[in-house]
């Protein structure tokens, strides 16, 4: 049994890794920024004991650093991260450089940064250190985004800020393996989450089920049967990978 802690958990990609784990057998912290009541329908519709809520924006470096705390207090301690709360893409912060005012771009790019990233970089600092100290090894895995490799024109801050998140991860993989601590990544297509239901019920859902040669896009439960296996001590030779979940809708060299 290990102790998870899940950032962005309250529907998604966040719930299935969570469910994912908990059906292992493993304790999970779920947290949440604002969804609360998403959150605490994931955490009731976990099988076994011990899960928890975690509340906290991870713009905010201090609540990044008291999140890790919580979740270290009420699990007993964490042995796997996975970063994958962040802000997706959205109408509200469409960026198009053409398009978006001089104010408007700072400050989405800004908000982006801050969660996707920075959000992203604290707690994994926090949850580092509090494995370093324990003297025991554990993973950490990123949901980054294939739009860090194939560019988000209409997005560019998301797709800047997964890259980075992608190269953070494997600067931390170096670093932290002489600790016994893995460190990969995943890189999504488009997933098939709530989210998104308008948009694949939609005008575009047919050109989105084309990107891939299987005629479809992906779920919320491949990403993370993905993601289970990165953190398990089968993936430890693994450790820096940056994983394609696409379903072949963009291949890399």
């Amino acid at each position: 049994m290990r102790r998870v802690l899940v950032t962005g958990a309250s529907r998604g990609i966040g719930r299935a890794v969570a469910r994912a784990f908990a059906e292992r057998g493993d304790r999970v912290a779920v947290h949440y920024a604002t969804r609360r009541e998403d959150a605490a329908l994931t955490l009731r519709e976990l099988p076994g004991d011990g899960h928890v809520l975690v509340g906290g924006d991870l713009a905010d470096a201090d609540a990044a650093r008291s999140i890790v705390e919580e979740a270290v207090r009420a699990l007993g301690g964490v042995d796997v991260l996975v970063n994958n709360a962040a802000l997706a893409p959205g109408a509200d912060n469409r960026h198009a450089v053409a398009d978006v005012s001089y104010p408007d771009w700072q400050e989405i790019w800004q908000r982006m940064i801050q969660v996707n990233l920075l959000g992203a970089v604290h707690v994994t600092y926090g949850v580092a250190r509090h494995l370093i100290d324990r003297g025991e090894p554990g993973s950490i895995v990123n949901v980054g985004s294939r739009g860090a490799f194939r560019g988000e024109p209409d997005f560019p801050a998301y797709g800047a800020g997964k890259a980075a998140l992608h190269a953070f991860g494997q600067s931390m993989a170096v670093a932290l393996a002489p600790h016994g601590i893995t460190v990969t990544s995943v890189a999504p297509g488009f997933v098939a989450t709530e989210r998104q239901a308008g948009k694949l019920a939609g005008p575009e859902g047919e050109a989105l089920r084309e990107q891939s040669p299987f005629g479809r896009v992906g779920t919320p439960e491949e990403v993370a049967a993905a993601v289970l296996y990165l953190a398990s001590p089968e993936a430890t030779w693994s450790s820096g990978t940056v994983l394609d979940v696409n379903g072949a809708s963009h291949l890399r060299i």
